[in-house]
């Protein structure tokens, strides 16, 4: 197998080159530094080694995103398999894993059956959106003697049940750290607007590619697929990410854009689904995708559309998990940013964003 470097910088390049290939490997850095990239760039050169690999994650639709990634690097290789975390425990596991209360399985069964079965020979991962697994999964690496690579970034959890850049090298063991640098998604406005909701140390330094600041608009009731339809239609080539806050909010949008622009063919995607339209996506195509908050992680569109930024305007505008919620989808933006609201005032934790980074009407 060869191995075909697919759009990544120099520094990028460098980066990936400098991983050595034994041991583990934690790699954290800002959003658009291209972890997601990355990840299936490592996947597949620890391949060539001649020992199989998993490229996991958490959310299915990254997941798709990945595999989506991947099979142009290496297209007739089968030695990269992609999947989310829960599935691999699962057939790890074998038979019915036991479930714990916190939506993933009974960690100290999961625990005694590594203990009984000992270390996999070669077992070798590689986590993206590493921060969203719990601290459990990286000691069952640990007694599973797996050479583990988990790229990270502390300030994009959006899970209950997360991992720090502490505890992920502290549960891995002897564990390298590497950062990235460099946003090489966001334009400039873009990024200058996610940085009010930052909730980390330090500021990330800006990129230079620019474009349009970002948008706020005020929506009559069910009034966004307007705004979708006309963004869509000026820019039918690209992607446009339209992210929610409810199943119900989905629905309805892809109702609405079914109704006035059936031409769009929009797609949706739901963790309810168990297959189908609603499960599997072409993240390929160009078009308009309708999300859930909770699934936005490690995605990235030409235009981002947050309609429903009223649901949160009886939240604590100081609240950490709301403002890392806010940087997150604002960073899901290559080119262009909307956020909509319904009702007479906007939002408190965008009222506080002046007209320098936030235009309004």
């Amino acid at each position: 197998m060869t191995l075909t470097y697919l759009d990544l910088t120099p520094e990028q390049r460098t980066s990936l080159d400098d991983l050595p290939f034994d041991g583990n490997h934690l790699v954290s850095g800002p959003p658009g530094s291209g972890k997601s990239l990355l990840a299936a760039q490592r996947a597949v050169m620890l391949a060539l080694t001649g020992t199989p690999v998993a490229l996991l994650t958490r959310s299915n639709l990254l997941r798709q995103s990945l595999a989506a990634t991947v099979h142009p690097l290496a297209p007739a290789d089968r030695g990269v398999r992609v999947s989310t975390a829960h599935a691999w425990l699962a057939q790890w596991y074998g038979g019915t894993a036991p479930s714990g209360a916190d939506g993933w399985y009974d960690w100290h069964a999961l625990f005694d059956r590594a203990a009984d079965t000992g270390p996999v020979p070669g077992l070798t991962l590689v986590v993206d959106e590493g921060q969203d697994l719990p601290p459990e999964f990286y000691l069952l690496c640990r007694l599973l003697g797996a050479r583990t690579t988990v790229f990270a970034d502390e300030c994009q959890r959006l899970t209950d049940t997360h991992s720090t850049l502490a505890e992920i090298p502290r549960n891995l063991g002897r564990c390298a750290r590497h950062e990235l640098d460099g946003n090489h998604r966001n334009t400039e406005q873009i990024a200058s607007f996610a940085a009010h909701f930052r909730t980390g140390p330090g500021t990330p330094v800006l990129p230079e590619r620019q474009g349009p600041p970002p948008r706020l608009h005020r929506f009559p009731e069910r009034g966004a697929a307007d705004l979708v339809t006309v963004l869509a239609e000026r820019h039918p080539g690209e992607t446009i990410g339209v992210i929610v806050n409810s199943r119900h909010t989905q629905f309805s949008v892809l109702g609405s854009l079914s109704h006035r622009a059936p031409r769009l063919k929009p797609q949706l995607y739901t963790s309810d689904a168990k297959g189908g339209r609603y499960r599997n996506l072409d993240l390929r195509r160009p078009g308009v995708v309708i999300v859930h908050r909770a699934s936005a992680k490690g995605l990235g569109f030409d235009t981002v559309v947050v309609p429903d930024t009223h649901t949160d305007a009886a939240i604590d505008p100081t609240s950490a998990a709301l403002r890392m919620t806010y940087y997150v989808l604002a960073t899901r933006a290559r080119r262009e940013l909307h956020l909509g609201y319904e009702g007479e005032s906007e939002p408190p934790l965008l009222a506080q964003v002046g007209k320098g980074d936030l235009m309004r009407g």
